[in-house]
């Protein structure tokens, strides 16, 4: 019996801190609107030392506004944040950005063109004496691998090699904690994997918090110890990437990690008829509209010889290597994605059986 999505709070990675730790960002009831638009929506997340946050969803949800409002660029409206136990801002208080021992990097990289690599790391660094502030900087260099690129200069570098410097320049101050912004998503596929793998491993490292603001599910899922999916302003969930695959808490977060198919359906009898079959349900009221989903992967398939189930035309069909994309007309009209590992010897034209593979169907009240 498929069972009701269960909603989930903030969660921890265990083993990662102690709890008499202060968290090295709190933030508690946060609020912000940009004139009658509300854009952040009491926020509360707790990242502890040496974790790393992805704070995701879809364009103007108000993930880059918390951003902002954490590293100080914005000032609070509502509620409270905290960096390692220590108050920064709250309605009518304000820590100085250049304070907060914070750590930023964009998009863009934000580097200083007119300044060599080995200045761009130190300009942070001006409260040293300069044999210390040349030991910091070879240092950062070195866990970077830019060591030889002291003297080369922002335009003279790659992409790849441009964020390392932003992340030593970052790093410099000794930040409590960092916050990302789409810090990656200028790179090409491959270098922007081995970049923020290379990047997380020395703020995890170093003890470092770690927020990272992103719009793409894959990072956030390959990053991230804890995700707070985004929706409206609001964080709907928080847990491991795991959890919001395998126990997403509405629609919007099931569909975030890939494309799905969807039904709109009523509660008959503990059940919901769909164009694929029959889903009997659990604490959903009687003739209660709801929204089914169904991952591609969630679809199995075989020949329509024998076999019971609701029948199909495969339509079209992309075979990529061990895994084959299907499309189904349904006999209602409606066209479905299928997405198989195994073996699927039935050719475009073809009747085919459906079965339902309940881990990967949801049921939630229609919105």
């Amino acid at each position: 019996m498929l069972q009701e999505p269960e909603r989930t709070g903030v969660i921890s990675v265990p083993g990662k801190r102690k709890e008499e730790e202060p968290a090295g960002l709190e933030i508690v009831e946060l609020g912000h609107s940009f004139a009658r638009r509300r854009v952040v929506d009491r926020v509360s997340l707790r990242v502890a030392r040496g974790e790393v946050h992805c704070l995701v969803g879809p364009s103007g949800c108000g993930k880059t506004t918390t951003l902002r409002l954490v590293a100080g660029l914005e000032p609070v409206q509502e509620g409270r944040i905290s960096i390692c136990g220590r108050l920064v801002a709250e309605p009518g208080f304000a820590v100085p950005p250049e304070r907060r021992r914070v750590g930023l990097m964009f998009q863009d990289f934000a580097l200083f063109p007119h300044l060599s690599v080995a200045e761009n790391v130190a300009f942070g660094l001006r409260h040293l004496d300069r044999a210390a502030r040349e030991r910091r900087v070879r240092e950062l260099l070195e866990k970077v691998n830019m060591t030889d690129y002291g003297n080369a200069y922002p335009h003279t570098l790659s992409g790849g090699e441009q964020q390392r410097v932003a992340l030593a320049r970052a790093l410099a101050p000794e930040p409590d904690l960092m916050l990302l912004d789409e810090a990656f998503s200028a790179l090409d596929t491959a270098l922007r994997t081995q970049i923020r793998e290379e990047a997380l491993a020395i703020l995890r490292e170093a003890g470092t918090a770690t927020l990272l603001v992103t719009h793409d599910a894959e990072e956030a899922v390959r990053a991230g110890d804890v995700i707070h999916a985004m929706q409206e302003g609001r964080i709907v969930q928080s847990g491991a990437p795991a959890e919001l695959y395998v126990r997403p808490a509405n629609s919007f977060v099931a569909g975030f990690f890939g494309p799905v198919n969807r039904f709109r359906a009523r509660v008959r009898s503990g059940t919901v008829a769909t164009p694929l079959g029959e889903i009997r349900v659990a604490r959903l009221a009687e003739g209660e509209a709801v929204e089914v989903v169904v991952r591609p992967e969630g679809i199995r398939l075989s020949r329509a010889d024998g076999g019971s189930g609701s029948r199909a035309r495969l339509e079209a069909r992309r075979d990529l290597g061990p895994v084959h994309v299907v499309w189904l007309r349904l006999a209602d009209g409606s066209r479905v994605k299928v997405r198989e590992t195994g073996i699927v010897d039935v050719a475009v034209g073809e009747e085919v059986t459906v079965a339902l593979d309940p881990r990967h169907l949801f049921v939630f009240p229609a919105e």
